[in-house]
């Protein structure tokens, strides 16, 4: 008798692995401007992004893509940054994964600042580093609706442009 391959794992709601981490920026983050380097906020992106699509998918996965980054605000030394991340969609082996980058002063109680947001998207991978399923997102708020909404909207135009990459490449004209 042949075994069937396991179904999707059942699904999760945003909250399971909504995920913040923070860090205080000091002087060996700085870029030659005096503010934090890019590269480090990045870095904290994909750590945060990483630990929500662990824990989303109950196992390890690996960044397949950076969507998109934008940086609102510089960071400054001394500087306590946030990263807020959460598990906006999920494909059948894939995750994107929704971030939002503040800062507030580690000395004062002002509001903290939005400087960032990004978009990752990542693969589910299994012990021998090939796709595996993840369970689906379950929306839990009008907020996370909107959410998942605008995560197939990106992963349309980024499967359109791939594709319309790769053809122009190929020689034939893009559809």
């Amino acid at each position: 008798m042949t075994e069937l391959p396991p179904g999707p794992p059942p699904g999760k709601p945003t909250a399971a692995s909504r995920t913040t981490l923070s860090h205080i920026m000091t002087q060996n983050d700085v870029n030659l401007l005096g503010t934090v380097h890019g590269g480090v906020i990045m870095k904290l992106v994909d750590d945060a992004a990483g630990a929500v699509a662990g824990r989303h998918s109950g196992g390890p996965a690996v960044t397949a893509a950076m969507d998109e980054m934008v940086f609102v605000e510089p960071v400054k030394v001394g500087d306590l940054v946030h990263v807020r991340a959460q598990c906006n969609w999920t494909g059948r082996t894939s995750m994107e994964i929704g971030v939002k980058v503040l800062a507030e002063r580690w000395n004062e109680a002002t509001p903290a600042t939005r400087v960032a947001t990004a978009y990752l998207v990542f693969a589910a991978v299994d012990e021998q580093g090939r796709p595996r399923p993840v369970p689906p997102v379950l929306p839990e708020s009008e907020r996370d609706r909107r959410r998942f909404k605008e995560a197939q909207i990106r992963r349309t135009h980024r499967l359109a442009r791939r594709r319309e990459i790769t053809e122009l490449r190929a020689g034939r004209a893009p559809s």
